[in-house]
């Protein structure tokens, strides 16, 4: 099997949330307002309750407390709300993999690390819609938990890394093919947007910067994340090329400030993207 004929069999079995599916749509229609995007978010109560709980979490810093969907969509916007809301559907979505299989709290940690040091560094170069940046960065390796409910066996031995390997060259040579490029199959398969699918596509630098900031910003942050999670496995920036952050006119003491910034934030936000959170509907 190549990489599209995992991503078919995953979009059979993991399917999102029908409000998330909906909610672009009604958010691309010109007509829509705000009251009817709220609506139909208040159809779904843990969908609601999940957004607020972001738009007042450590992920902002609103100074007044964001108490209905209406307000959150006013003050973070309508395409930062969808891009929340891919996240929910996504993390709930998975909810049920396995957690025999491979350590899933690590999993989430490393995914949520990478998407707080993506919107953290894409804040710090002033990109646009930093939120796009926070969701590639969370679902980049999605195509991990897919494979641990199809082949489990393939996805442990995945996560047999060393100081002298990654996990991309142990997927490559594996699988055939990187969690990565599983993910952005998957995410095209739901017809999510190609700016995010664009951004897990490349998450995995070549030897030499990235055309575009925002795939320079997702490839450091994802550097970062894997050696700031797995300290067990690799000493500080054992994985980080000089270019990685040359290229965006980052210093050491740079990164050392979106890590401390962001490590201190995956306390808060972690309990929101954890599998648990969604067992109880």
């Amino acid at each position: 099997m190549n990489v599209v004929e995992y991503a078919r069999e995953a979009a059979e079995v993991f399917v999102l949330p029908d409000t998330v599916t909906t909610l672009k749509s009604v958010i691309d229609d010109d007509q829509t307002t705000v009251d009817d995007i709220a609506t139909l978010i208040a159809f779904d109560p843990t969908l609601s309750a999940q957004l607020l709980k972001l738009a007042n979490s450590a992920l902002y810093k609103f100074p007044n407390r964001i108490d209905t969907i209406s307000k959150a969509i006013q003050i973070i916007g309508t395409k930062a709300l969808y891009d929340l809301a891919v996240s929910y559907g996504v993390a709930k979505t998975f909810a049920l993999v396995p957690a025999n299989v491979i350590d899933l709290d690590k999993f989430w940690e490393q995914s949520l690390s990478c998407a707080l040091l993506a919107k953290h560094l894409a804040e710090v170069k002033r990109v646009r819609e930093p939120e796009r940046l926070f969701v590639a960065g969370l679902l980049h390796n999605i195509g991990e938990l897919a494979m641990v409910q199809t082949h489990p066996e393939m996805a442990a031995q995945c996560t047999s890394i060393t100081s002298s390997t990654t996990p991309r060259v142990m997927q490559q040579s594996l699988c055939g093919f990187t969690f990565a490029q599983l993910s952005a199959e998957i995410m095209t398969a739901w017809n999510l947007p190609d700016s995010l699918i664009d951004l897990v596509t490349g998450v995995h630098h070549k030897l030499f910067p990235a055309d575009s900031v925002d795939l320079q910003i997702i490839q450091l942050a994802y550097v970062l994340s894997l050696d700031n999670i797995n300290q067990d496995v690799y000493d500080s920036y054992a994985n980080l090329q000089p270019f990685l952050h040359e290229s965006l006119s980052l210093k050491r003491e740079d990164m050392e400030t979106a890590l401390d910034t962001t490590n201190l934030q995956c306390i808060n936000v972690i309990s929101l993207f954890n599998p648990s959170a969604f067992l109880v509907y």
